[in-house]
């Protein structure tokens, strides 16, 4: 990277006299429509990063050279393109956003990937691709640079790499070099998934689908994950190159969420348990519970009294259950090798007071989960989910009948059923007020119109209607004209949202940040939960890097969900 940094100007200077349909004239046949989600792994100055942005690509452009990143940055403005720090052959970051790519760029890249490293860097990228993706690699052939450190590279070597991860090599080309240089010279490789490659859908298949149940527990474990994925990605960390570990707090406390509706309309999960009877994690903490609502037992929130060390009881019976049972006998097909993995913690008891958060959750243990399956839980619940409460459904209805039982199936879906949040914008909406009450100018992130008491909207950034979150990040104030009218449950654009960044940021600071510990700390705790904010556990969280998480996050729901976007208020509004 030091040459990089040093040499980043002139670098720049020399990759901007030539244009992208030049350097990859023989693939622009295959580029994705316009609207397509990009990445760009060595993104250098931002040229190709740029002219896809240009597009209408949402485009992510890893590079881990500072010096070259902010050239790029003050060449290539952009609110389509999200800089990331990042490298291989581990893209942590990049994964930690829970995005899947139509199309992924590495020109003039995988030469300076140590061959030691190019097993482990080819795995990272190709789960990165949507099925049916491209991945396009240019090598480069010739003389190499002393300065930077190059490695031979060839085509066998990429065909046989995708080979062993379901993926083929469509098309090669080879070309002189577009800088002139008579001893380089570049071949184009573009490489394609046909479906997922990973082996996870499968998988899920046979758990959910064939897999020997005496209970609903396997449903109820794989139904958690998936939960935890959708709601709280923050929390998860990756375990090397192959799995990603969530608190084993948080499944419990999924657990303890999803099954208190189940129990409380005496639907069976076993063929004999009645009332919650034999089921081992129903003990008499869980029983007190009987009167919190489902959606109160969130990441963040925080209890008092007897509800706290009913929860905190609760929450470790649930974690001893999954531990003993799912985690032990959901396996793979045909052996006894176990998909999960759990390391139990003794967790600290509870006296009056517990709070929700990452260092509780982490106190009882951590969940690993393989990334294959990680990513398909995070990509296609839409498809997972619906497969999970029907076979769900069918089971409890077998188990009714082996009792001699029968319950109306609404009664059944509506236990079944995941409680989103209340949209919970009264408490932000009753500070607004005291604000503008006292004289403090308050204004709308998007249009900037100061606003009024009686003309005052509280809008979730990231739509309601699609993901369910009430956080105080994601709760702002709006000119109900651009809010109802306009935004509506429409997904901000990249543009729209990287043009209202710093009101964004001026409002968390001045509405939640300066409050002190308790709202501040509320605001901290619940973004590193339910955001991908890259910072180390026990790091600070900074303003600015829940504003990266939420475009990330953006991006996420414009992937996986297909959102119509919302490119900003009429003039007339402004």
């Amino acid at each position: 990277m030091a040459t990089y940094d040093r040499l980043a100007s002139e670098l720049a200077s020399q990759y901007e006299t030539v244009g992208f349909d030049e350097v990859h004239a023989d693939i622009l046949d295959l580029l994705p429509p316009a609207g397509a989600t990009v990445l760009d792994v060595g993104a250098g100055s931002g040229r190709d990063a740029a002219w896809l942005a240009a597009q209408g690509h949402d485009v992510v452009a890893v590079e881990p050279s500072a010096g070259m990143r902010a050239e790029a940055v003050r060449r290539h403005e952009s609110g389509r393109i999200r800089w990331v720090d990042d490298r291989l052959p581990g893209l942590e970051f990049v994964h930690r956003l829970g995005v899947t790519f139509d199309f992924i760029l590495l020109s003039a890249v995988w030469m300076h990937v140590a061959p030691a490293d190019r097993p482990r860097a080819f795995r990272k990228l190709v789960t990165l691709l949507k099925p049916g993706g491209r991945m396009v690699m240019s090598l480069r052939h010739g003389t190499a640079d002393p300065e930077r450190a190059m490695h031979p590279v060839s085509r066998a070597e990429i065909e046989r790499l995708a080979a062993e991860h379901g993926a083929m090599v469509t098309r090669a080309s080879r070309a002189p070099d577009s800088l002139g240089r008579a001893d380089v010279s570049w071949e184009t490789l573009v490489v394609q998934l046909a479906d997922d490659g990973t082996g996870a859908l499968p998988l899920i298949r046979h758990i959910v689908l064939n897999d020997a149940k005496s209970s609903s527990y396997k449903l109820a474990l794989l139904r958690v994950v998936a939960r935890a994925a959708d709601a709280s990605p923050g929390l998860a960390m990756l375990d090397g190159d192959d799995a990603v570990v969530l608190p084993l707090g948080l499944v419990a406390l999924y657990w303890v969420r999803t099954f208190l509706p189940l129990v409380g309309a005496d639907l069976p999960q076993t063929p004999t348990s009645r009332n919650g009877d034999g089921l081992g994690f129903v003990k008499e903490p869980f029983r007190r519970l009987g009167g919190t609502a489902p959606p109160e037992l969130r990441v963040g929130a925080h209890f008092q009294g007897d509800t706290a060390t009913a929860l905190a009881a609760a929450i470790r019976d649930a974690a001893n259950t999954i531990t003993r049972m799912p985690a032990t006998y959901i396996t793979y097909p045909g052996s006894d090798r176990q998909v999960f993995g759990v390391t139990q913690r003794r967790s600290p008891r509870i006296a009056g007071s517990l709070v929700l958060d990452a260092p509780y959750l982490w106190s009882l243990g951590d969940f690993r989960i393989p990334l294959n399956v990680w990513h398909a839980l995070t990509r296609l619940n839409t498809w997972i989910e619906p497969a999970l409460t029907a076979e769900w459904t069918r089971l409890m209805q077998r188990y009714l009948a082996s009792q001699g039982r029968s319950v109306p199936e609404g009664r059944i879906v509506e236990a079944l059923a995941w409680l989103d949040p209340e949209r919970g914008t009264a408490e932000v909406r009753r500070m607004t007020a005291a604000m503008l009450d006292a004289g403090e100018p308050v204004y709308c992130v998007w249009s900037g119109r100061r606003l009024k008491r009686d003309g005052l909207d509280i809008d979730h950034c990231l739509p309601f209607a699609a993901w369910p979150n009430a956080d105080l990040w994601n709760l702002m104030p709006a000119d109900p004209r651009v809010n109802r009218h306009g935004k509506a449950d429409r997904l901000v654009s990249a543009e729209i949202l990287d043009r209202a960044g710093e009101p964004i940021v001026s409002w968390w600071e001045r509405a939640y940040l300066r409050h002190g510990d308790v709202l501040a700390s509320r605001f901290k705790r619940e973004a590193a939960a339910s955001l991908p904010v890259g910072v180390a556990p026990g790091r600070p969280v900074g303003a600015g890097e829940v504003l990266e998480a939420l475009a990330a996050k953006r991006l996420m729901l414009k992937v996986t969900q297909q959102l119509p976007e919302w490119h900003g208020p009429a003039a007339a509004w402004k």
